[in-house]
């Protein structure tokens, strides 16, 4: 299985891919546009590599929009490179012949409740089937109440692993953290693997060895060119927000700048108390933004992304961009690491409105209580609740709407968990250890969630814990990493780790949340081209 590790944080999109064969859009696009996924060759690290890319660009383009707005943007899949693992991007049905390889893709808008709208969730096998080479869908959806940083990306097998992955703010003119930076500004931070797999993944390891780590699309690799790297600019004396989305399909990395703290006021798109820090480690799918002020000497700093893999180093400026200072000279920095005083503790973050776990303030005493235990299988597939996921052959969404309404009913067998509305859930994640290639990072579709007990601790708060949509799980035997939220959102909702190798092998379950609600809402809104999707796929 391709398991490309991209992890990425937000600044600008400095890397554009030449791609004259498609429609060229801007870097930046509204709440409505359009998305056309197409195929090239691209070399961020210097390596020419087949990628998939999103409107001839790679990063994809940041959307902004602002609270409140109304989405409406259409995918048009324009895929044609068959040399990609067919375990990943490329499907082949043999009934239509031997020779007829189809190339299917969806879109995930990462930490968008889709309130009402959960067919436009872009979950394959979940909520939808995938689009065929020149279809288009739309995805329409509203985000009242949602502001902060989130992303979108291919949630069809591994493909995002590929490239196909983009920023996505939502801006709040009445930000009540406004006071605290000067300039809103973004960046990326990837992993990358120098050319698609070709052959069947090494399933005795559990995570693809990459070759280089990107920082708003550019890096270098190990014995490879000196390839350009990503400069973020400052003026001294202002205050910058940058917003660093995790992109990275396996690895995790501890994001610092030489020389300088952060002031983290923002985690999953949740303001939160600011807390100043020298290093961040974040995961696959998380996001944080933090203030850093240009109170040093003018000069060029190093922004270091030092990831867990193996060969994972700072040696001739891999894992690195560059902080420059208006009026510095443009060279690579020769600024030292640290210094590190302030650590990171996730427990020490807390949401600046709304604070508070529902239900009683104890573990096991809400009104849904789940265990669910990661694991592995003697075959190397994943497991959580002693299951492992496998594909339906038909979305839940449609089963439910077909009128299936208790677990039993619901294909894949023992991994569709049903939750009554308007309860507590309480979810507890005991021994992560038990799976190889911890720490995993779970994501829940359709809600964020209170993390009322962190991993390496063992205490817990309910009265103002971090509210997030991924969490670290953590990796020692004794981390049992709890989560509350509540069943308000109707709909089949994917719980997963985001780890693109580990869900693709098993690491998942659904929670339909109020199915009979779910039926009634949903028959109302999907669209017409929503339903033929299965259709045309079988």
């Amino acid at each position: 299985m391709l398991l490309l590790s991209i992890l990425q944080v937000v600044f600008s999109l400095l890397f554009i891919s030449n791609a004259s064969s498609v429609p060229t859009n801007v870097a930046v696009l509204g709440p409505v546009g359009q998305l056309y996924v197409t195929n090239n060759v691209i070399s961020p690290d210097g390596y020419n590599r087949s990628a998939i890319i999103v409107n001839g660009l790679y990063p994809a383009p940041l959307i902004k929009a602002n609270k409140n707005d109304q989405f409406s943007i259409e995918l048009v899949n324009g895929l044609t490179d068959d040399s990609m693992s067919l375990e990943t991007a490329v499907v082949s049905n043999h009934m239509l012949g031997a020779n007829c390889i189809l190339i299917y893709f969806l879109k995930h808008f990462h930490g968008m409740f889709q309130r009402k709208s959960n067919w436009a969730d872009g979950a394959t096998s979940v909520t939808q089937c995938p689009l065929r080479q020149k279809e288009t869908f739309v995805q329409k959806f509203n985000t009242t109440g949602q502001t902060g940083t989130y992303w979108y990306h291919s949630h069809y097998a591994v493909q995002r692993c590929e490239g196909f992955q983009g920023p996505l703010v939502i801006y709040d003119p009445e930000d009540p953290l406004t006071a605290l930076y000067d300039v809103d500004d973004g960046v990326f931070l990837s992993v990358f693997v120098n050319a698609p797999y070709q052959s069947p993944y090494a399933l005795k390891r559990f995570f693809a060895m990459p070759n280089s780590t990107l920082i708003n699309g550019m890096g270098r690799y190990s014995g490879g060119p000196s390839a350009p790297l990503s400069v973020i600019n400052v003026q001294q004396g202002l205050r910058y927000r940058f917003r660093v989305i995790a992109m990275s399909c396996e690895s995790n990395f501890n994001f610092t700048v030489d020389g300088h703290r952060m002031t983290i006021i923002e985690a999953d798109g949740n303001e939160v108390s600011p807390v100043e820090v020298d290093l961040i480690p974040i995961h696959p799918g998380q996001r944080y933004s933090v203030v850093v002020s240009a109170d040093q000497p003018v000069g060029n700093y190093w922004i270091r992304a030092l990831s867990n893999m193996p060969n994972a180093t700072f040696d001739g400026g891999q894992s690195m961009a560059i902080l420059r200072y208006e009026g510095a000279a443009h060279e690579d920095p020769t600024s030292p690491p640290g210094p590190y005083e302030l650590s990171f503790d996730e427990g020490d973050l807390h949401p600046l409105i709304i604070p508070g776990a529902p239900g009683i303030p104890e573990i096991g005493k809400a009104d849904v209580n789940l265990v669910l235990a990661p694991g592995i299988t003697p075959e190397h597939n994943y497991t959580l609740g002693n299951v492992t996921y496998v594909d339906p052959p038909v979305p839940v969404l449609l089963q439910i709407l077909n009128g299936a309404r208790q677990a039993t009913e619901f294909l894949p067998k023992g991994s569709v968990y049903t939750l009554p509305p308007n309860k507590v859930v309480e979810i507890s994640f005991p021994n992560p250890a038990a799976a190889p290639g911890a720490p995993h990072p779970v994501h829940l579709h359709g809600n964020n969630f209170h993390v009322v007990r962190s991993a390496g601790s063992n205490k817990t708060n309910f009265i103002d814990p971090i509210r997030r949509d991924v969490v670290s799980i953590g990796k020692e035997p004794t981390d049992n990493v709890t989560i509350r939220f509540v069943t308000d959102n109707p709909g089949p909702w994917f719980l997963h780790c985001h780890m693109d190798y580990h869900f693709s092998h098993g690491f998942a379950v659904v929670l339909a949340v109020a199915s009979n609600e779910t039926s009634n809402e949903e028959l109302q809104a999907v669209p017409q081209d929503w339903s033929q999707l299965c259709k045309k796929k079988d």
